[in-house]
């Protein structure tokens, strides 16, 4: 026999059942409003890496306008054509470290204007080593001033050698400009006493470079200062592995054989209107000194 609840009962199933009804209405509409949300934190990384984007510096080519480059000539030439691509790696960075700076002028005033200035000082050296003993060229001034393109890579590197954002690079990437004949001396600073690797210089046995394989040759004689950087990066980041003829087997004899490829590659560009030289193979082999 069912037996009537008391009135003070009856409201305290009301309330409860209304709080219930009430605390699962908002679960929902607190379930629907989070899935109806948008993630703002892809909108903030893409506004980040946006604002960290400011473009990149692209400069007129120097290696392809060059004549035919006499060999005594041709290391200086080299080193100058490098400090270009070292130019404009420096001023893309400044560009990035500076976002958000200055006025409307800043990147003309504090980035393109130094770096012309600094192009010129560069192309003049360059075209007074070639007219020591050669016709010198002229008009290498008009390949001075960049500009800023705002949405892609840079692509003109002063050196004829195209290069992703960084890439580096070159390299991809790396860097690593300096005079070749410096690098291959095997100078670089702090590698904690691991030593050096030392490489025959290439550029300093050529011979004249035809106008038509000055940029190929550039770039390859470019290519053969990043493989000895890489090469004494390495070095220094294997300390301690393998047995005693693990920088012969792991470095060195890697190196030697990228060297070789590079510099076939060089001869065969020079060969393809002049004379191909030949003995280059002996420059390949690198040596480790402490």
């Amino acid at each position: 026999m069912s037996r009537a609840l008391p009135k003070y009962n009856k409201r305290r199933v009301a309330i409860i059942g209304g709080a219930a009804a009430v605390a699962l209405s908002g679960a929902v509409i607190a379930g629907s409003a989070l899935a109806g949300t948008p993630d703002n934190s892809s909108g903030t990384a893409n506004a980040r890496t946006f604002a960290a984007s400011p473009g990149t510096i692209t400069c007129p080519d120097v290696a392809s306008k060059l004549p035919a480059i006499p060999a005594t000539a041709q290391a200086e030439v080299t080193r100058n054509l490098a400090l270009l691509q070292t130019q404009i790696q420096e001023a893309n960075k400044r560009l990035v470290d500076t976002v958000g700076q200055g006025g409307p002028n800043f990147v003309n005033n504090a980035i393109l204007g130094p770096l012309k200035d600094k192009r010129i000082a560069t192309v003049n050296r360059i075209a007074t080593a070639i007219g020591r003993t050669a016709a010198k060229p002229t008009g290498l001034d008009a390949l001075a001033p960049c500009t800023l393109n705002a949405g892609g890579t840079n692509t003109n590197t002063g050196t004829g050698t195209a290069t992703g954002s960084t890439a580096a690079s070159a390299a991809p990437g790396k860097t690593g400009n300096q005079q070749q004949s410096a690098g291959n001396a095997g100078t670089n600073a702090g590698n904690s006493g691991v030593g050096t690797i030392s490489c025959p210089d290439v550029a300093s046995k050529l011979p004249a470079i035809p106008a038509t394989a000055q940029a190929e040759v550039t770039r390859n004689l470019t290519l053969l200062q990043t493989q000895i950087q890489e090469a004494n990066n390495r070095l220094r980041s294997t300390v301690g592995q393998g047995g005693p003829n693990f920088v012969q087997n792991a470095i060195l004899g890697p190196l030697a054989d990228k060297r070789k490829s590079t510099i076939d590659r060089i001869a065969i560009s020079i060969g393809r209107t002049a004379a191909k030289p030949t003995g280059l193979d002996s420059l390949a082999a690198c040596t480790l000194t402490k």
